[in-house]
């Protein structure tokens, strides 16, 4: 028997980095998806609980995106990146909420590559859950969800450098606690302006180069589009604000780093633009609330939750995430 478990993710800080090689501070949390089976035949045969459909793929299977039900797109996005020489037949479990901006689809494409038997590295693995999501979504995607549930670090987050996938820990004070709440928005990025807005940077870094590279944002002065010109404005300042957010949990600075997630907020509102009315209302409330340090939407925006930084017991509403282990196998 097969057992592969895959945890989802909050990110902290470092929103919209990750697709021009920025910086994130993602943390691995104890809610997470659970793969369970034997290998073996031609298909793979899964049911869930959390949808009634089961999916029954063949491994020669062709385009992710039009298999059903919708779910199964992400299991077939894996089962076509790996080509694995035998099928699966198990259970799909898990409690992470769906369309929350927690990384289910990361958790469910690390688990079942785990489970058919992906023989590689933590970095290897991460990119091809990265690329199977892709093919699963139409949607170009970064790598830090895929990254931060292989490589999670129970007490930690990850201090992310997505363009060398090096990862550093920053341990999370036993003093605070980290809750998502949701804000009612679902959000689905294949039908969200996610690849627009990665198709903007992209512009932004044929005019003044790679926007990881940049520290002045006067440098993005040369952007003569206004939009374009704010979009890179956001993605240069958040990689600061990653920078100087791991400097000020590492020395204990908690007013500092809740200050930084309420302007990390602010320029994904004001600048990328990808927060809701919903959204906004929730992260005002959840900051004026006392013993609450900051808050921010959490995931890429558009719908979803949004994460605080608090004392415990600060927020009676939503999860409190534990950091967490990255993914794991066992059986044979």
């Amino acid at each position: 028997m097969i057992r592969a478990s895959a945890p989802g993710r909050v990110n902290l800080i470092g929103e919209h980095t990750d697709t021009t090689g920025g910086l994130a501070l993602p943390m691995a949390i104890q809610l997470g998806t659970v793969v369970t089976g034997e290998r073996g035949g031609d298909r793979v045969v899964l049911t869930s609980d959390a949808d009634d459909e089961p999916l029954d793929l063949p491994l020669e299977i062709g385009d992710p995106a039009t298999v059903s039900p919708p779910w199964a797109r992400y299991v077939a996005g894996v089962v076509a990146e790996l080509r694995p020489a035998a099928g699966f037949t198990g259970s799909v479990t898990t409690d992470l909420p769906v369309g929350a901006g927690l990384s289910s689809s990361a958790a469910l494409e690390v688990a079942v590559a785990l489970a058919l038997g992906f023989d590689g590295g933590p970095r290897e693995l991460a990119l091809a859950c990265q690329r199977a999501e892709r093919r699963a979504s139409g949607v170009p995607c970064g790598v830090m969800d895929q990254l931060a549930s292989v490589a999670g670090v129970a007490g930690h987050a990850l201090l992310l450098d997505c363009a060398t996938l090096d990862a550093t820990t920053v341990a999370i004070p036993a003093d605070v606690e980290i809750v998502a709440v949701h804000s009612g928005e679902s959000r689905s990025l294949a039908t969200s302006a996610y690849a627009d807005r990665r198709a903007t940077c992209a512009a932004a870094e044929r005019i003044v180069g790679p926007l990881r590279d940049i520290v002045d944002v006067a440098r993005l002065d040369e952007i003569d589009d206004p939009v374009v010109r704010r979009r890179a404005r956001h993605v240069v300042s958040e990689n600061e604000r990653v920078r100087a957010f791991a400097a000020a949990l590492q020395a204990g600075d908690l007013q500092v780093a809740g200050d930084l997630m309420a302007a990390s907020h602010a320029s994904l509102a004001e600048d990328f633009e990808v927060s809701t009315a919903g959204l906004d209302a929730l992260v005002a409330d959840l900051s004026a609330r006392p013993a609450v340090f900051g808050a921010r939407l959490t995931g890429a925006g558009f719908g979803g939750c949004a994460v605080a930084l608090c004392r415990p017991g600060a927020i009676d509403l939503g999860w409190r995430l534990r950091p967490s282990a990255g993914a794991s196998v066992a059986g044979t």
